[in-house]
């Protein structure tokens, strides 16, 4: 979503740090690409302004200016400056009384109801027992949905007849999680299309009736400044807690999620970047600039990766590493655990400096690249996983037409891992000689 204002801020702020001292010529005229570079990005223009009048009176100060480093000091105030527009109000995550009850709302396919399976993932990593509420009388195929999500984590689901009142559902999914020792209780409410007299009376009712520790507006980012007026309107009438903003992982403007808390007041709490139930963040602003900035976002992705990657399992892959005794059969499975991580341009997009090829690399993923490359070495018999050199010209056309690939694809592969496993034997063989082997001394 924050890809095309990802590379304009950062060619535009590329400007300054390439350079020694700035001028406030050279400010000004990079917060213009900034100013314009937000507004197409569909941000809202009050935001903007206030934004940018922030930038320039602390960018514009002499102890700036006169800097040697005031590119840097200057791309630093823009992170800052960022990182506290999407930092509104409360964002911790509350979970108080037994059961605590957390109710989502938010107009039809605004993602609620994946959004409750998600949460309620991320509930059962904190230790908590969540019940899941189907609390939408009116569409059957919503409680039906809901119900199918909590079979594939494990978790209950209540639901009731079509046509019983809302709070009366969700009063029996308070009972039924205090008799079955559930202390969470995530309510999956109807939606509508618009914003309405009668979704807002229901709401009301709901939120009054049970008072839940946490009213989350679930947002669609990809609706632009409508996401806005929609939270402006849920809000004037529901005593609103925060905000999960989903479908970031879109390839919309992303100035709604930009927007969003700076105009309401109301912090987001958490970001949905995927359809499966792993893809939902804690949405912590300064990560979010960084990322947005180029700067990476190195912490997030060291959580995937403890959430994905076993232990004992790299445990081993790095002795193998060690001994230069990395075979296909290993390159295929660290593919499918980095897959698991999620998609391969959001995790590029993690690692600082290489934001600009996060879309070279889902390119890559929608050519087909990586499941050529897992066709090829499911091809090959165990043996020759294990030692690719004994690949002669018919195995290779065997496996290229064993794979579905070409001739081409086949040698390409060996090539790359036979200049991987070199690598890896003169690390080795560095690591053995201690500082002066990895500094190449003789």
């Amino acid at each position: 979503m924050f890809d095309a204002l990802s590379d304009r801020l950062r060619r535009t702020l590329g400007t300054l740090t390439g350079r020694g001292r700035v001028s406030e010529a050279d400010v000004d005229a990079a917060l213009r690409e900034v100013r314009l570079a937000l507004l197409e990005a569909d941000v809202n223009f009050r935001v903007v302004r206030d934004f940018i009048g922030r930038v320039r009176e602390r960018a514009v100060g002499a102890e700036i200016l006169h800097s040697l480093t005031a590119g840097q000091q200057v791309v630093k105030i823009v992170h800052e400056e960022l990182t506290a527009l999407l930092s509104a109000g409360d964002r911790t995550f509350h979970l108080a009384g037994s059961p605590a009850v957390v109710v989502l709302a938010g107009l039809q396919g605004s993602g609620k109801t994946t959004t409750a399976a998600k949460l309620a993932r991320q509930v059962v990593k904190l230790g908590r027992r969540p019940l899941l509420v189907a609390a939408d009388p009116y569409r059957p195929a919503a409680a039906d949905q809901l119900e199918t999500l909590g079979a594939g984590l494990g978790l209950p689901v209540h639901r009731a007849a079509v046509g019983t009142p809302v709070v009366e559902i969700v009063r029996g999914g308070v009972e039924a999680a205090r008799r079955g020792g559930r202390d969470v209780v995530i309510v999956d409410t109807a939606g509508r299309l618009t914003v309405d007299e009668e979704l807002m009376r229901e709401l009301a009712a709901l939120v009054a009736a049970v008072k839940p520790v946490e009213t989350l507006l679930v947002v669609d980012a990809m609706t632009g400044q409508e996401s806005v007026a929609v939270a402006q309107a849920f809000e004037a009438t529901v005593p609103l807690t925060g905000l999960v903003l989903t479908k970031i992982d879109g390839d919309a403007r992303g100035g709604a999620a930009l927007s969003i808390s700076a105009v309401t007041g109301l912090p987001v709490k958490f970001i949905g970047t995927g359809e499966k139930s792993d893809a939902l963040e804690v949405f912590h602003p300064d990560r979010l600039a960084g990322r947005i900035l180029g700067m990476g976002d190195i912490l997030t992705l060291v959580e995937r990766a403890q959430e994905t990657f076993d232990q004992q399992q790299a445990a081993k892959l790095e002795e193998k590493f060690r001994r230069a005794t990395f075979t296909l059969d290993d390159m295929l499975d660290q593919l499918q655990q980095v897959q698991k991580m999620g998609p391969l341009g959001q995790i590029l997009g993690m690692i600082p400096g290489l934001g600009g090829m996060a879309r070279e690399a889902e390119a890559a993923v929608d050519r087909g690249e990586l499941r050529r490359v897992e066709a090829i070495i499911r091809s090959m018999t165990p043996r020759e996983r294990r030692d690719p050199t004994i690949l002669n010209a018919s195995r290779r056309r065997r496996i290229a037409a064993g794979s579905g690939t070409t001739l081409t694809d086949v040698n390409r592969l060996v090539k790359q891992f036979a200049e991987m496993q070199k690598l890896m034997k003169q690390l080795a063989g560095a690591g053995r000689r201690g500082p002066a082997g990895l500094l190449g001394r003789r």
